[in-house]
């Protein structure tokens, strides 16, 4: 019976504790107000040690709908946004979590994975499979046993978006091109570009590759972070000598696919150019990404997607830019 009695008395025991922690019941039960106390009232709001998470986004422009703007009148494109990188606002955005083909803006990711794991001065042998034979790829005109630094095909990746150069780049740096692809997929999920998918390290029409606007502009922004990024993408031009299979130098002259760096086209007079990539295949039309600041020096990126031509494409990006204030 004292037995008994015992068992009772630790089941009331229990079950007080549990109604006291779940606030089941009709009484109050504060905690106590003790500085000294690990779990009291004052530690909750009060303690001299006291951190909070950032979050994930603190520092990125957000957006999950389309943003109209009154200053901005696009038409025929896929996907459009113009990112303000200083007060972390997107002043316009069409489309931009819609998942399409991003043709050569592809090798941005490219680059931003190179940068990350590969060293620029780390020499690169070319196999195989630089042969490109698809119409219309842009070549530098690699062969197989051809030689460069990551850094020289750094620069003919960004600037002349040359296909075999990608290849060249993504077996180099990750082994081959199967897994430097699996690295391009891992960092697009590390940096939050989470509606993306990667095939190839080029930018070359597959199925199941393909981005959004928005993830090129995490990705973009991401490469912004690295020096030799920045520099590359303000390049008109570059020459360079690497070496053939025989271990003869081969002179290689090349000039910029972006049209607004040699002075083809012209942005609003309250915005300067920084920099970008170009991409155009048949599947993803003509694309561009930029990198521009505002006669106060505040930075933009701003993206346009499968557009029509060459010419559609620069002015579409020309209005885009006139949100820029």
């Amino acid at each position: 019976m004292k037995c008994t009695n015992k068992r009772i008395t630790a089941c009331c025991l229990i079950l007080s504790v549990f109604f006291s922690l779940t606030g089941c019941g009709t009484s109050d039960y504060a905690m106590h107000y003790e500085n000294n106390q690990q779990v009291s009232s004052f530690q909750l709001v009060q303690t001299d040690n006291a951190q909070t998470a950032e979050p994930f986004a603190a520092d990125l422009c957000v957006v999950d709908s389309n943003v109209s703007n009154p200053d901005i009148t696009i038409s025929d494109v896929s996907a459009a946004g113009l990112f303000d990188l200083n007060e972390l606002n997107t002043l316009y955005a069409e489309n931009v979590n819609k998942q399409v083909h991003p043709a050569s803006l592809t090798k941005i990711m490219t680059a931003l994975v190179a940068l990350k794991y590969g060293s620029t001065d780390q020499i690169l042998t070319a196999s195989e499979n630089v042969i490109i034979t698809e119409s219309g790829a842009q070549l530098c005109g690699l062969k197989p046993g051809d030689t460069m630094t990551l850094g020289q095909a750094l620069h003919i990746l960004l600037i002349y978006s040359a296909n075999d150069v990608a290849i060249l780049i993504a077996e180099g740096v990750g082994g081959s091109v199967e897994g430097f692809v699996e690295m391009m997929n891992e960092e697009a999920q590390t940096i939050g570009a989470t509606n993306c998918h990667f095939v190839n390290p080029n930018g070359l029409t597959e199925d199941e590759h393909y981005v959004t606007a928005y993830d090129l502009y995490l990705i973009f922004q991401e490469a912004l972070q690295y020096d030799l990024f920045n520099e590359i993408i303000q390049m008109a031009s570059y020459s360079t000598t690497y070496t053939n299979s025989d271990g003869e130098e081969k002179s290689l002259e090349i000039e910029t696919t972006n049209q607004f760096i040699k002075g083809n086209y012209t942005a609003p007079d309250n915005v300067t150019i920084i920099g970008g990539k170009t991409g155009t295949t048949n599947a993803a039309g003509h694309c561009l990404i930029l990198l521009s600041r505002n006669n106060s020096g505040n930075p933009y990126i701003s993206i346009i997607m499968n557009s029509n031509t060459t010419d559609d494409l620069y002015e579409q990006m020309s209005e885009l830019l006139k949100a820029v204030q």
